[in-house]
């Protein structure tokens, strides 16, 4: 939630930054028009209720002196109704301003590129592994031979992934992993766990069924509601994501300052229908319904949250690097960042077999902008309560990191070599081969 004083102080500044980021200027105009017409009623309702107050004692005044206060109690009696009438029109203002103020997204950061979508995004680094390994790999950049063939059907010929029996059960876009494969999903997300815990995150299994209010904290709603997938009958929701769990953990509360930054990590299976991104990746493992992801979440005070982005992208490329996998990290544009995000970096990972680089991790600080929706605070040097900044951010997406693994690793003769960091995790295990499962 964006801060109604800094709106009201800075219009001029604000509507352009809110044009950055795809909101129409008259928005902002409508939403500082209904919120002065709250705050003037607010202003009379205080102005008549200082009325009433002093009628009250001319009533009282007037019967002690066992005078006729008629007159008195019939003003106070249209004052009282004038109130209520007022009172009416506030809460209808206040409705109106809150339901406009939570589809604003965040402002941009002053070094974010503005434009309308992805074609606006900056390249910031691009990573491969030395060449003395790399180079002897048929997967290297730009050298792909004919043989490669795209994780699907590497994990279908494998016999790892069905994707077939997924959609006979629960739909298309939901899948089972088969043995090597669920030992592969697991494997890598304990090495992800394992390597955030080295880095200070503390692990968590957090609930993954949430309420509306912790929904609306992170951003997801009311915006994203049609992307979610609702519990029936009841105002909770499955998580599309792990930051809506941890960053809510301190929904409410003040943190002591002497605790920040502090940092969370947690796996879970994340749920999102995905409404706007039909026709999109819908083979494989990069666009799911269901899906694992390894998140992390850092709540700091203002002056360290920057700092606190750069490593946070850090330990996402941290992941990539120690499996030998290439990826570059882009600064994502105003009209391609998060709802909520300030500043974002996205992580994509390469993928030989479309020539492309994907998404893997999407890093972002939204500064006090959930903070403020979920009342999170901390105590300043002067013991004035302020908002704390949040950040978040993938660490990796696990379905994601398998995929890339298969596309990287595959070999001519449809195997798949386990990457070195892995194999503690897979028993010693070298190589994904095609074994009968049952």
């Amino acid at each position: 939630m964006l801060d109604i004083r800094y709106l009201r102080k800075n219009t001029d500044e604000a509507r352009a930054r809110l044009v950055d980021r795809g909101v129409e200027a008259k928005t902002l105009e409508r939403l500082l028009a209904l919120d002065q017409q709250r705050r003037e009623t607010i202003a009379e309702v205080e102005t008549l209720k200082a009325q009433r107050n002093e009628v009250s004692d001319k009533i009282a005044f007037a019967k002690r002196q066992k005078e006729d206060a008629s007159q008195a109690i019939a003003e106070m009696q249209t004052v009282g109704s004038k109130i209520k009438e007022l009172d009416a029109q506030r809460a209808t203002l206040e409705q109106s301003v809150e339901d406009i103020a939570a589809h604003l997204p965040n402002l941009a950061a002053k070094e974010v590129p503005v434009g309308p979508d992805e074609s606006a995004n900056v390249e910031q680094r691009r990573w491969q592994p030395d060449e003395a390994s790399y180079s002897k790999r048929p997967q290297a950049l730009q050298a792909a031979p004919e043989w490669l063939k795209p994780h699907f059907e590497i994990g279908e010929n494998l016999g790892i992934l069905d994707f077939e029996r997924g959609a006979k059960v629960s739909g298309a876009r939901f899948l089972y992993y088969i043995g090597d494969g669920a030992r592969l999903e697991r494997a890598v997300y304990n090495f992800m766990l394992d390597e955030h815990r080295k880095e200070g995150y503390t692990e968590m299994i957090t609930p993954i069924v949430v309420n509306n209010a912790a929904m609306f904290g992170t951003g997801q709603y009311p915006k994203f509601v049609d992307d979610a997938y609702r519990v029936e009958g009841l105002e909770q929701t499955y998580i599309p994501t792990a930051e809506v769990p941890l960053t809510n953990y301190f929904s409410g509360e003040t943190i002591p300052a002497e605790d920040l930054p502090i940092k969370f990590t947690a796996l879970s299976p994340s749920f999102r229908k995905e409404a706007g991104a039909a026709g999109r990746d819908t083979r494989g493992l990069i666009r799911l319904h269901q899906f694992n992801k390894v998140e992390m979440v850092k709540f700091t005070k203002p002056e360290q949250s920057y700092d606190e982005l750069e490593k946070m992208t850090a330990n996402a490329e941290n992941i990539l690097q120690k499996l030998e996998i290439p990826y570059h990290v882009i600064m994502l544009s105003t009209g391609d960042m998060g709802f909520s995000a300030a500043k974002t970096y996205d992580v994509e990972v390469w993928m030989p077999a479309q020539n492309v680089y994907r998404e893997i991790s999407s890093v972002s600080n939204t500064e006090d902008f959930q903070a403020r929706r979920m009342h999170i605070t901390y105590r300043d040097e002067q013991d004035k309560l302020q908002l704390v900044h949040t950040l978040n951010g993938s660490g990796l997406a696990v379905g994601r990191t398998v995929a890339a693994i298969l596309e990287n690793y595959q070999n001519e003769d449809g195997s798949v070599t386990i990457p070195t960091v892995l194999r503690p995790y897979m028993g010693g295990q070298e190589v994904l081969a095609a074994t009968p499962h049952f």
